[in-house]
């Protein structure tokens, strides 16, 4: 009897301990998950502030040179010579083409003869001239005859010099048969070949001939980019105390070329000419930069990136890495005064280097988390560490 309440103690003692070491364990359980989540993330931060970007706008580009002629035959002919290749450089005045000259030669052979005719004409009229003047003077003839031959001297003259300027005429047509280049230049593509009929109303020209020391860089703007270089303009004008002078030219920034290999071309340009109208089809306004091509890189119809800077003043920046993006949509986490993330939505104006100009989303002294996404939420607690200006 005493063995069997002895062994019921021990039994009830065995529960009482077991249930207080689940208890005990189950709590200290509790407290670790709940110190584990309620740990701080040690995370960068950026505070957000404002001040004035320089952001580069990207302009696709057409080079052309600064002077491009249509060599196109003035006569009409057979192509005799061809005495130039294509891409080759040629100096104003050099021997580019040659037309059978056959006709233009008898043609002049011929005005020549005419020539010669109305000299002899004009000399046989001078001399009856001379010869009735005594006569009439004598009263031997009447001064009828003498201002009839006076009339036929002067039909003489002009009949040399119809045939005169027919003589002049068909030796420049003679010229022509010959063409030379009228600027110094890089020669084009040569379509025609040497038996080829060509003459001035062909569809295409003989050949292109570029002069390429310098180029110009055709490109279009559209009109809110105009706008913001015509208000700069204006803005430093009444800095400067002067008054808005419409027929001075709009003033822009030095304009960087990056050529299709992707490098950029050692001299800067100029913007020196601007459309009067904005395209009414583009919303895009005309515009012509100008550049130094002492090297010869650039060849006309190539193709080319224009960069050119903008100043915006007091602006909301951020680091680029501090945004995700899901979506066409851009997102940041902001840390708020309890030190926990929040994910905003965010607006992008533009780019300023390693930097994001921010329209939308963000206010002055907001702290935007720069690493670690994958491993937020919103409500995570966040251990910021503030970074210095990227």
């Amino acid at each position: 009897m005493h063995v069997k309440k002895l062994n019921l103690s021990i039994l009830k003692a065995s529960i009482v301990l077991f249930s207080s070491i689940s208890i005990f364990s189950s709590c200290s359980e509790s407290k670790s998950k709940e110190k584990e989540s309620n740990k701080a993330l040690a995370l960068p931060v950026y505070t957000v502030n404002k001040e004035d970007a320089v952001t580069v706008k990207d302009y696709l580009g057409t080079i052309e040179g600064k002077v491009n002629v249509d060599v196109r035959p003035q006569v009409e002919g057979l192509l005799q010579e061809i005495y130039v290749d294509e891409g080759v450089f040629v100096q104003k005045g050099q021997k580019l083409f040659k037309i059978d000259p056959s006709f233009y030669q008898e043609d002049l052979n011929n005005m020549v003869a005419s020539q010669q005719v109305a000299k002899a004409k004009l000399k046989n009229a001078k001399l009856e001239v001379d010869r009735l003047k005594p006569l009439v003077e004598n009263e031997v003839i009447s001064e009828v005859r003498l201002a009839s031959a006076e009339a036929d001297y002067q039909v003489a003259k002009a009949t040399l010099d119809q045939a005169t300027a027919e003589v002049r005429s068909a030796q420049i047509s003679k010229d022509f048969t010959v063409i030379t280049a009228p600027v110094s230049g890089y020669i084009g593509r040569i379509p025609k070949r040497i038996g080829n009929l060509v003459s001035k109303g062909d569809k295409e020209p003989l050949t292109y001939l570029s002069d390429v020391q310098e180029v110009y860089v055709y490109f279009a703007m559209n009109e809110s980019d105009f706008l913001y270089f015509s208000k700069a303009q204006a803005k430093k004008d009444s800095l400067e105390g002067r008054r808005y002078d419409k027929t001075k030219k709009l003033t822009f920034p030095e304009v960087t070329l990056v050529l299709a290999d992707g490098e950029e071309y050692k001299f800067k340009g100029i913007v020196d000419a601007v459309n009067g109208q904005v395209d009414r089809t583009t919303g895009a306004i005309s515009l012509r930069a100008s550049f130094k091509n002492s090297d010869n890189i650039l060849r006309s119809g190539s193709t080319g990136t224009l960069k050119i800077s903008e100043v915006k003043d007091d602006v909301l920046q951020i680091p680029q890495v501090a945004t995700s993006e899901l979506q066409d949509k851009t997102f940041v986490f902001v840390v708020d005064k309890n030190n926990t993330a929040q994910r905003r939505n965010i607006s992008i104006a533009g780019k300023s280097k390693a930097n994001y100009i921010v329209s939308e989303g963000l206010q002055e002294g907001d702290r935007v988390i720069l690493s670690g996404f994958d491993k937020l939420t919103d409500g995570s607690a966040i251990m910021p560490i503030e970074q210095k200006k990227q």
